[in-house]
């Protein structure tokens, strides 16, 4: 049975909030990902996109605007489980200063925008930040086809 996640990446002016996960995850160990996590019983996209900002970075609801969903990515490989991603983005409009520091998944930190290209990252990611920052359009399906590490195959739609 394929694993069901979300996935958010929150703005703050020019940079994106990101985890750098920690070397011991055998998955994503040493990658920079957006906040989120798979989902508990029952709940919705948004409701488990939620719940996973905020266990990981403290933000509530409150201090998201302009939350959207933007697009749903199908990964598949020949060596993890595969996944149904459920993508979101948010800019951080709250009050409070949000520290970057250690979460249990890894670092948290704000990297500007125009360097996250360059950030160890799945391939893949690379091809939903173009659908998310550079060919923005309301709603993108992204297929990605995985071969361990390596990515063999993608294709995306934009709506």
């Amino acid at each position: 049975m394929p694993e069901l996640t979300t996935l958010c990446y929150i703005n703050s002016g020019d940079k994106v909030l990101f985890i750098h996960k920690n070397e011991g995850d055998s998955f994503n160990g040493g990658k920079y990902l957006g906040v989120g996590g798979h989902f508990e019983e029952g709940e919705t996209p948004e409701e488990c996109i939620l719940r996973e900002i905020f266990e990981e970075t403290g933000i509530t609801r409150n201090e998201l605007g302009d939350f959207r969903y933007r697009g749903i990515a199908t990964f598949l490989s020949d060596k993890y489980d595969n996944e149904y991603m459920h993508i979101f983005t948010a800019s951080y409009v709250g009050e409070r200063d949000v520290t970057p520091g250690s979460c249990p998944e890894g670092e948290l930190l704000w990297v500007p925008q125009a360097d996250i290209y360059g950030l160890p990252l799945w391939e893949g990611d690379k091809l939903m930040f173009d659908c998310l920052y550079k060919e923005i359009s309301s709603f993108f399906s992204l297929k990605l086809r995985y071969k361990g590490s390596e990515l063999v195959e993608s294709f995306a739609e934009r709506y």
